[in-house]
């Protein structure tokens, strides 16, 4: 049932509305598990409209299998998916740091409330994110240290390729998913991709753990696909590498690549003179976990990010 969480009328007769497809059982006992699904906090953000689709339709095949509620948020912030924008459109403001919002405040904080105080109750909400223009992400889940016990069980069931614990610290206060975490909704953020595209195979990946995921708590009675078990990593296991200079960036190697250290990762280039200026190596034996997409780098910019150890590990 499509159900519409926030409406606010805008100017020249415009209305924006956020809305909600709301997957339950016919008959209700009251005692269902509720598993929220939401995307499009950042308009330039696609991979999650994607798997929005492919839950609805998996569910919808074998409705029969339903025993919980699904409630998905294809897109939490319309107007920055219509501009093709990160930002809230006209007010620049990033959607992910007005959380819990409140009902007295402008647009940005009123919708954030009005959402917030939706998905409140829930047992568990996933939500689903791209990376940037610059960087490509393998397929991860990301968690913060003090909720450690309540998360990492599910975040595991997810069979992604990695769970990434972050510390509490590093974390912005006002994200959907530390507000949530706050009042006992267990939130995991889930990284893949880059902007602006769709990786099928990411995505697809990410929807057949959803499902183990929801027959584990409860809400699925549905087949589900075999999935590896995730590594669990932290920050310490993450090698970080940054341009030395300006220009182009010509990568050697992709995603999940296994490299040692001085193994070359990519040439910096100067298109006007024709020059190489500067060869990037491997700085650890790892995984490549994240490469740069968007070619035009400066000095200082993320090259790649290596996960320690063997890929199979």
């Amino acid at each position: 049932m499509i159900e519409t969480v926030v409406s606010v009328d805008l100017m020249v007769e415009e209305e924006l509305k956020i809305k909600k497809n709301r997957l339950a059982p016919d008959f209700l006992t009251g005692y269902e598990k509720r598993i929220c699904l939401v995307s499009g906090l950042y308009g330039d953000e696609l991979q999650g409209q994607y798997i929005c689709y492919e839950v609805i339709k998996r569910i919808k095949h074998s409705f029969d299998k339903l025993r919980g509620i699904v409630d998905v948020y294809p897109s939490l912030n319309p107007m920055g998916l219509d501009s093709r924008i990160r930002e809230i459109p006209g007010s620049d403001m990033d959607m992910n740091v007005i959380f819990p919002g409140s009902k007295s405040g402008a647009l940005g904080e009123y919708t954030a409330s009005c959402i917030f105080d939706d998905i409140s109750g829930a047992d568990v909400c996933i939500d689903l994110h791209s990376s940037n223009l610059y960087i490509q992400e393998m397929p991860q889940v990301r968690i913060n240290n003090d909720r450690v016990n309540e998360l990492l069980p599910q975040a595991k069931k997810l069979g992604l390729d990695m769970v990434w614990i972050h510390p509490s610290t590093s974390v912005l206060n006002g994200s959907l998913a530390y507000s949530l975490n706050g009042v006992g909704v267990n939130t995991m953020v889930i990284e893949s991709g880059g902007a602006y595209k769709i990786n099928q195979e990411y995505c697809n990946k990410i929807v057949d753990g959803l499902f183990v995921l929801m027959k584990s708590i409860g809400v699925w009675a549905g087949k589900t696909e075999d999935i590896k078990e995730s590594r669990v990593v932290y920050d310490k296991d993450i090698k970080y590498i940054n341009a030395e200079s300006s220009g182009i960036f010509i990568p050697n190697v992709n995603i999940y690549a296994n490299v040692k250290a001085g193994d070359k990762i990519g040439t910096i280039v100067n298109v006007i003179t024709g020059s190489e200026e500067e060869i990037v190596y491997a700085s650890d034996n790892g995984m490549i976990c994240s490469i740069r997409d968007y070619p035009v780098i400066e000095e200082g910019s993320l090259i790649a990010r290596i996960l320690g150890g063997d890929a199979n590990e």
